[in-house]
């Protein structure tokens, strides 16, 4: 017969709602609830690279264009500004505060095959999107070889 150890929590995070549980006390045990002190803000990016570029898209609602600092040097790319809390003064309480604000920071590594002189950045929707072309060298190219007898 073969012993079996006993492990009481083995596979729970398979089970339906754990992911969320979790989430829910790491957000609990880490970030402050209070107005006077919203947690952290982070955007969520994505970077897609194609045949002739990368592209960075940045989820920034509410913070205005000239308020954000799209910097690139020495083969990386930063995002950095600021979504404040605006305070109503009128009477009453909080029944959820779920947004969050402050100050952020983001710092993307970019390959050699890029062309930092040429990149553009546009602000649509509160999505902002930067565009850093690829150098001429790193473009994929075919060449026709001509085949002899």
């Amino acid at each position: 017969m073969a012993i079996i150890r006993y492990a009481p929590f083995n596979g729970i995070e398979t089970f339906p709602g754990f992911r969320t549980m979790e989430e829910a006390m790491n957000r609990f045990f880490t970030e402050p609830s209070a107005p006077s002190a919203p947690r952290a803000w982070v955007p969520a990016m994505d970077i897609r690279e194609t045949e002739n570029e990368l592209v960075v898209k940045a989820d920034v609602p509410g913070v205005r264009f000239e308020d954000i600092d799209v910097k690139l040097e020495n083969g990386k790319l930063t995002l950095k500004s600021e979504r404040k809390f605006e305070q109503e003064k009128e009477a009453g309480a909080w029944h959820r505060l779920e947004r969050s604000y402050g100050s952020f920071e983001r710092v993307i590594g970019l390959p050699d095959t890029v062309d930092p002189e040429q990149a553009k950045a546009e602000y649509k929707n509160g999505v902002l999107t930067v565009v850093v072309p690829k150098k001429e060298m790193a473009k994929p190219r075919q060449l026709k070889v001509e085949v002899t007898q």
